[in-house]
């Protein structure tokens, strides 16, 4: 425990999922919490966004460790207001050590033409340069920037798209990961000599709600009409070289405690697998 005793957090799409359980082991290990997360549904998202309640029940959880918790509810396509969210936090806080770039979507409904993939840009890239971005002025030396890329992103295009034009959200998706990914290794080396540390983490498939919903579950199953969990739960499998349909969000969070503690202080500009050997089952051995 303590691993990152008396840090502050700043972690966007903390109201339930991976940002949740984020900002609950980082509290657990010593943190204060800025938690965000918008907290309202998208037309092009086939599944529920968290609700108001949710981001309260983060922070019901957070101080449940002995931690305290600023929660606002705010819009990462919107950088003015993450900004004024993050003066809010350090003026509670006094500031800020960490930054958790988790707020993402997986929006794979068609209609209107390509609304799903301007909101996947908005949402996965842009928001998650937003939320870096604005932390940056207020981030000192031994700070850590973390963002959530996906196993999509290491994938083979054709297969991490599907069939170009058929679904704009998905393979904006795999583009937006792609892109992240990019941007976080050219930021970490130009934060290098701040002695600022940025990474990415590259998820598989994980047990949340966007994994387990009917828009994924069709995703993986093609062939039915109205595919059930049951019916997808073995086709997940095909994404990693381990026996498992998925991760929990916690084996996720031990990456990020990592990643934002002393005991990486001299990690940056990785991108970090918890793929369950997903990597594997595409490419063969590089340096």
């Amino acid at each position: 425990m303590g691993r990152v005793q008396g840090k502050v957090a700043f972690i966007t799409g903390a109201a339930r999922g991976q940002g949740r359980s984020h900002a609950v082991r980082l509290a657990q290990e010593g943190a204060d919490i800025i938690a965000v997360d918008r907290c309202q549904d998208y037309e092009t998202v086939g599944y529920p966004m968290a609700s108001p309640d949710d981001l309260k029940e983060t922070a019901r959880l957070i101080e449940e460790q002995g931690r305290r918790c600023v929660p606002v509810q705010a819009d990462v396509r919107d950088a003015a207001r993450l900004s004024d969210a993050l003066e809010q936090g350090i003026a509670e806080l006094g500031k800020v050590d960490v930054v958790v770039a988790q707020a993402g979507i997986a929006p794979l409904r068609g209609e209107p033409p390509m609304q799903a993939w301007i909101d996947v840009v908005n949402v996965n890239l842009i928001g998650t340069i937003n939320a870096i971005q604005v932390a940056i002025p207020h981030l000192t030396e031994g700070a850590s920037i973390i963002a959530t890329g996906s196993a999509a992103a290491l994938m083979p295009q054709g297969m991490a798209q599907g069939e170009p034009g058929n679904n704009p959200g998905g393979t904006g998706y795999a583009y937006t990961k792609r892109a992240l990914a990019e941007y976080v290794h050219e930021l970490a080396t130009n934060l290098a000599p701040r002695g600022i540390r940025a990474n990415v983490v590259h998820p598989t498939n994980c047990n949340t709600p966007m994994l387990q919903s009917e828009p994924m579950y069709r995703s993986f199953r093609p062939d039915l009409e109205n595919p059930t969990r049951a019916d997808a739960e073995p086709a997940f499998y095909v994404q990693q070289a381990m026996k498992v349909p998925y991760v929990e969000p916690e084996e996720i969070s031990k990456a990020v405690v990592f990643l934002a503690s002393d005991e990486a202080g001299f990690v940056t500009g990785m991108q970090m697998r918890v793929d369950a050997g997903g990597y594997l089952r595409w490419h063969g051995y590089r340096v």
